[in-house]
């Protein structure tokens, strides 16, 4: 199937401040752009500028006033915008991943278990699954000790750990990375960065916020701002 793996055209949102008599704050005023497989386009934009609004409304988290997001899907196109929920839940359980800054689980699943339930909502069988979730948890150097305890307790760093090993767990065709190196220490980024090339040299299309020049640098193959000027 041609075309990017990732295509938004004109997309505008904006947020209606109730506690300020209903003032509308514009973020998204048209954003457009492409992502193809095997690409990894870092958005360079300060903060603040609507970058991870981006990745939400990309992903489905927000409704959106105007425009689209293609998503390639199944040997279809899929548009997330006015998509009906059952498309965009089969659309982030076998193509879209998106690492998030904030780790949002069950209370009292077991760091493994909320790892491989991404693979068991695929149809993976139990134990092939949690074999994938243990090898990738051990990749990420969260230490076997905490396997068995739900991550709501752990550190910042443990979590961000987590929320990355049950993205790239599932080899997602597209992703969506939101800092993904945030709170990691040196030896976590540098796993983070094998991840994302990987994930690239498998033909994954990779959408992702790097404030951290160092990582930026390392898994860039395009930088460009929201506005679509190309960075250095």
């Amino acid at each position: 199937m041609s075309g990017p793996a990732l295509e938004v055209r004109g997309l505008v949102k904006s947020f209606t401040l109730h506690v300020q008599g209903g003032a509308t704050l514009p973020v998204l005023t048209g954003v457009s752009l492409t992502v193809e497989a095997g690409e990894c386009v870092v958005l360079a934009d300060p903060s603040g500028a609507g970058k991870s609004t981006l990745l939400r409304s990309i992903y489905g988290n927000y409704l959106t006033r105007d425009g689209h997001v293609l998503i390639r899907h199944r040997e279809r196109t899929v548009d997330m915008v006015g998509a009906p929920p059952r498309l965009v839940l089969d659309v982030r359980r076998h193509t879209l991943g998106y690492v998030s800054q904030f780790l949002r689980v069950i209370p009292r699943v077991p760091t493994e278990q909320v790892v491989a339930e991404v693979l068991r909502a695929r149809g993976v069988e139990a134990g092939p699954a949690l074999a994938r979730a243990r090898t990738m948890l051990e990749r990420l150097a969260v230490p076997e000790r905490l396997w068995s305890l739900s991550p709501v307790t752990f550190s910042g760093g443990e979590q961000q750990r987590v929320n990355v090993a049950r993205v790239f767990v599932a080899e997602y065709p597209v992703l969506l990375l939101d800092e993904p190196t945030a709170s990691l220490d040196v030896a976590s980024r540098v796993a983070v960065v094998e991840l994302i090339r990987e994930a690239r040299r498998s033909g994954a299309a990779v959408l992702a916020i790097v404030h951290d020049a160092q990582v930026r640098a390392e898994v860039a193959t395009r930088v460009r701002t929201l506005t679509g000027r190309e960075a250095a």
